[in-house]
């Protein structure tokens, strides 16, 4: 099936819904509604984030793959409810077109057994308790914009990961069964100790306050207390703000070093996402502490750079990369090649 027009891109967060039309040229055009969507439509892409252990591939939606994606909400329920839902109401829309759900966990499907597994007994390994990993569109494109043998990709947003990507290959990511693994992020937790979390469900927290706490109030807001805005904690005195910062550069460099260790080595620092394409501290910050690694900023053209920008300095012994994220062009391209083998 060639296409020969244009893929309309739905891209469901958390807390918002991006739609966007994807030429073959690779030009994005952002559109306000489902109701705007042109004629020349050839195909609908939907970006889902945790496709289990079932999806590793993109897949046709019909009926009983919305089924079987119901059934994984659970796992990432602030991320997958919102695609299905955003799914349901596409196909919907426009039901004569063909739907493509293309998963955020696939770039992930090749990371090793000791990288995936859990130190767990084997009757929860068997449920399917294991590292999945996410951002995996991301980290695709960063990827593949900065192509080296050995690179490790810092997706930093309202979500955050550090991924090692060996000859264009996920080996390894700090996110796991589901996205509160890993850096501290926006209003999410990162990783803790679970016999601090067994703690506070036996001393009275439930399920579901532990839940949204994790969830909506840790991260840089629950260090602060204020804001999980990395830009508003940057212009802040005050010492809450500050601890956040310090926490989350200084957990950022410590998986940096992680996945140096998974590489053998490092050619390359890519920075990605809302804030580490935009947040020059940030990056700053976090590079300071990878100098043992050989990794050294240009201090100028870090401070003026927008995506996409090498930003290291001439002695550096790896790159370091600002790159933008452009998920919807990876879930175009998986569109179309999958709908040109039908």
């Amino acid at each position: 099936m060639a296409l020969l027009s244009r893929v309309l891109v739905v891209n469901a967060g958390s807390t918002s819904l991006k739609l966007s039309l994807v030429g073959e040229d690779e030009q994005e055009t952002a559109l306000p509604s489902l109701d705007a969507a042109p004629a020349d439509v050839a195909a609908v892409g939907h970006r889902v984030v945790h496709g289990g252990e079932r999806f590793r591939d993109p897949v046709l939606l019909d009926r009983e793959v919305e089924e079987q994606l119901a059934a994984l909400v659970a796992l990432a329920p602030l991320h997958n409810a919102p695609a299905l839902e955003a799914i349901r109401e596409a196909r919907a829309a426009l039901p004569d077109l063909p739907h493509v759900a293309v998963f955020d966990t696939a770039f992930h499907a090749t990371i090793p057994p000791e990288a995936a597994t859990y130190a767990l007994p084997r009757r929860f390994r068997d449920q399917g308790i294991r590292r999945y990993g996410f951002h995996g569109l991301s980290v695709q494109w960063a990827a593949q914009r900065v192509a080296v043998a050995r690179a490790v990709v810092c997706h930093l947003g309202g979500g955050c990961s550090v991924t090692a990507v060996r000859d264009g290959r996920s080996v390894d990511t700090t996110m796991g069964f589901t996205p509160l693994e890993g850096v501290p992020m926006a209003t999410r937790s990162g990783s803790v100790d679970p016999g601090a979390l067994l703690h506070l469900l036996r001393s009275g927290t439930t399920a579901e306050e532990l839940d949204e706490a994790l969830e909506h109030e840790s991260g840089l807001l629950g260090l602060s207390g204020t804001s999980g805005d990395v830009r508003e904690l940057a212009g802040s005195a005050e010492p809450g703000a500050q601890l956040a910062l310090a926490v989350y550069c200084y957990r950022i460099s410590q998986a940096v070093a992680a996945m140096a260790v998974a590489l053998e080595g490092i050619d390359a620092l890519v920075f990605t996402g809302g804030v580490g394409g935009h947040s020059a501290r940030v990056r700053v910050a976090v590079c300071e502490r990878l100098e043992f690694l050989g990794v050294e900023l240009d201090p100028a053209a870090n401070e003026r750079a927008r995506p996409d920008a090498d930003v290291a300095s001439p002695t550096s012994a790896a790159r370091v990369v600002v790159v933008g994220a452009r998920e919807d062009v990876v879930v175009a391209r998986a569109v179309r090649a999958l709908l040109e083998s039908v």
